[in-house]
């Protein structure tokens, strides 16, 4: 059973969502392979160490590709994020990349509502 997250995790995880999603839409789409990246949700562990970064993708039929190339960056983004955050933290998360689903799903539902 999960605990709630407190409300320092929570500040931790709207400056980092923040952060991130001004890097990433500062290196423009080029760099995703044409893809749009959303940074949709944040969530930070109990002791700070660690933030599960949810990103969305469109399209869809480059999540794979997108994923590939958050992995192989995750060290230069987190350096990155570290310099904008380096005055509010002391240490800068390990970031956990991870497809966030719900715009598939709702495109999933909205199709069977069609049918």
């Amino acid at each position: 059973m999960e605990k709630t997250a407190s409300t320092r995790q929570l500040k931790v995880a709207r400056e980092i969502q923040k952060e991130l999603a001004e890097i990433i839409r500062a290196k423009g789409m080029a760099a995703f392979d044409g893809a749009l990246v959303t940074v949709s949700e944040v969530r930070v562990s109990p002791d700070l160490s660690v933030a599960k970064v949810f990103v969305s993708i469109f399209p869809s039929d480059k999540q794979g590709e997108v994923m590939h190339i958050l992995e192989e960056n995750n060290k230069a983004l987190r350096g990155e994020l570290g310099h904008k955050v380096a005055k509010q933290f002391r240490i800068v998360p390990e970031l956990i990349f991870l497809l966030d689903t719900t715009l598939d799903y709702a495109e999933h539902i909205e199709e069977l509502l069609k049918k």
